[in-house]
């Protein structure tokens, strides 16, 4: 494994090391040998550009090493390059960073590239999809904020921890406007997910005594 992401890692520098040796073999050893290095030194290099070293962002993530993360992102030379499911990730991966730094405006422009690429991709279409409400309702933009929830809810969500987000984002979107009926609702749907993340419980048990309270 770690011999691979070496080879991931190095696979640019790689093939141009083959491209030349390949013009060398030409010229002293013989023209077959020099195809299989330019062959070699092709996919190296087109690999590196269409798919990039993103697969590198697995362990430094897992050891919450952020600075390890952006040096990896920031070495993609040329996202327009990536294909298509892996510039949507490239761009996901841009906005985590972004919220991480509380740099809103950079994160949504990041997530809605990324939902613009994979519109077809419907597993990852509801997370983008929600993360871009979660952005704006922090924005206190409830109304984008409801239609993109709205949207996540609809696409699909990955699990029951998310859709428990969701839910209790549209609790505050509906609180936000005096509609309680509504806000108990889906306060109802939240709670029915049962979700596990301690955060979100707390929110969970925060939000239903403040809701005992309204009458309705």
């Amino acid at each position: 494994m770690k011999f691979y992401n070496v080879l991931i890692k190095y696979r640019f520098w790689l093939g141009l090391a083959a491209l030349v040796l390949g013009v060398v073999a030409q010229v002293t050893v013989d023209i077959w040998t020099a195809i299989i290095l330019y062959f070699t030194s092709f996919v190296a290099i087109l690999t590196h550009f269409i798919i990039g070293p993103l697969r590198l962002v697995q362990e430094p993530m897992e050891n919450g090493d952020v600075e390890k993360v952006q040096q990896i992102i920031d070495s993609v030379w040329f996202p327009g390059l990536l294909i298509k499911p892996i510039r949507s990730s490239y761009y996901t991966l841009k906005a985590n960073m972004d919220m991480a730094a509380q740099n809103f405006d950079s994160a949504e422009v990041n997530l809605k590239k990324s939902a613009s690429l994979n519109s077809s991709m419907t597993e990852t279409e509801g997370p983008n999809k929600l993360q871009l409400g979660m952005l704006a309702m922090q924005r206190s933009d409830y109304k984008a904020g409801e239609k993109y929830i709205k949207e996540a809810l609809r696409a699909g969500l990955p699990d029951k921890e998310s859709e428990a987000m969701a839910h209790l984002a549209m609790v505050n979107a509906y609180l936000n406007r005096r509609e309680f009926k509504a806000a108990k609702d889906f306060f109802r749907r939240a709670k029915a997910c049962k979700p596990k993340q301690e955060q979100t419980v707390k929110q969970i048990k925060d939000m239903e005594k403040y809701l005992s309270r309204i009458p309705g």
